[in-house]
């Protein structure tokens, strides 16, 4: 049987999307875009020096063909990119000057390709943090009508299958926001519902996840879940959701038959929302170490073009898959 990661690569060659990689002078990125050429999982355009991207990819013995390569201070699109940003930045009273200096950086003229339509998704993060691949993304392309914040979630493939769906989960959001209020919570449970649909092509089962399940412990925290959940509801009438639930109740049947005997995703839930960052980050990471997990991610959510962010521990297999991921979105 093909895996997850397998059938995500396998579906993305099928309509191969323009993706830009705007960290095109790193190592793994090369390394990363030759096997992607290879594959034929997407058209790649590197952002970087030429001179130095060619040079790296032959002391690598990497043939990366005749890959578009774009030097962002150098292009001839610079400027009308830089008055797109003085447009879209106007409120901050940016200069021509300083939207200048922006935009010759390669994460924001990356992203900016993407608003613009001349890519169709961006990834990076192998050498810039979370905050850094971000700013472009909600300073540039900004949210998708009708999702106030951008939020992000991991794939996470078990090697015991009888979890989630066939051994894979989304796990949300582990990456960004520390404190999430109902509603944003609700806004996480819908989006990371969609990443299930586009990457896992199954239904989604979400579980808003708490220290209680369905009243067995009181407090404002629990409080806060069920009233998440009932926005959900509200907002996606025809979504799979219950919570509040343990993590057991969402993921074992022979608990949730004790603690959740009515719920129609308890016991069997493939989307897990952790009800803030301290939690979901503890936990993604737990599972990850100490069931040797697959962690693919963080997988950004809510915006309106996709845009996507690497560990700086990334491996080539994981800049491949993110891209795969990405084309999937787009």
């Amino acid at each position: 049987m093909m895996d997850l990661l397998e059938e995500i690569r396998d579906r993305a060659k099928k309509s191969p999307k323009r993706i830009v990689l705007p960290e095109g002078e790193e190592e793994r990125t090369i390394r990363a875009t030759a096997e992607i050429l290879k594959e034929g999982i997407a058209k790649i355009i590197l952002l970087g020096e030429e001179i130095k991207i060619k040079d790296k990819a032959q002391s690598l013995k990497i043939d990366i063909g005749k890959i578009r390569i774009i030097e962002p201070k150098k292009s001839e699109k610079l400027e009308g990119y830089t008055n797109t940003y003085c447009e879209i930045r106007k409120e901050k009273g940016i200069s021509k000057d300083e939207a200048l200096s922006v935009m010759k950086e390669p994460l924001f003229y990356g992203v900016m390709m993407v608003k613009k339509g001349e890519g169709d998704g961006s990834v990076s993060g192998a050498i810039h943090t979370t905050a850094e691949t971000i700013r472009p993304a909600l300073q540039i392309i900004k949210t998708a009508p009708g999702v106030k914040k951008v939020s992000s979630s991991f794939l996470m493939i078990l090697k015991d299958r009888k979890f989630g769906e066939d051994g894979a989960l989304i796990f949300a959001d582990c990456a960004i926001l520390p404190s999430p209020n109902e509603e944003e919570l609700a806004d996480i449970a819908i989006a990371s519902a969609k990443t299930v649909k586009d990457l896992m092509g199954c239904e989604p089962r979400v579980a808003m996840l708490s220290f209680s399940t369905k009243g067995s412990a009181k407090h404002k925290l629990v409080d806060e879940v069920v009233k998440a959940t009932e926005i959900v509801k509200e907002k996606a009438p025809e979504l799979l959701v219950d919570g509040e639930l343990q993590v057991d109740a969402a993921l074992i049947p022979e608990v949730a038959s004790q603690k959740a005997p009515k719920s129609p995703i308890a016991g069997k839930a493939n989307v897990l929302i952790f009800p803030d960052l301290n939690s979901a980050n503890i936990g993604y990471k737990l599972v990850q170490r100490l069931a040797g997990t697959q962690a693919i991610g963080p997988i950004l959510q809510g915006l309106a073009r996709p845009v996507n962010d690497l560990s700086r521990g990334c491996s080539v297999e994981d800049i491949i898959n993110l891209v795969a991921i990405t084309s999937l979105q787009a």
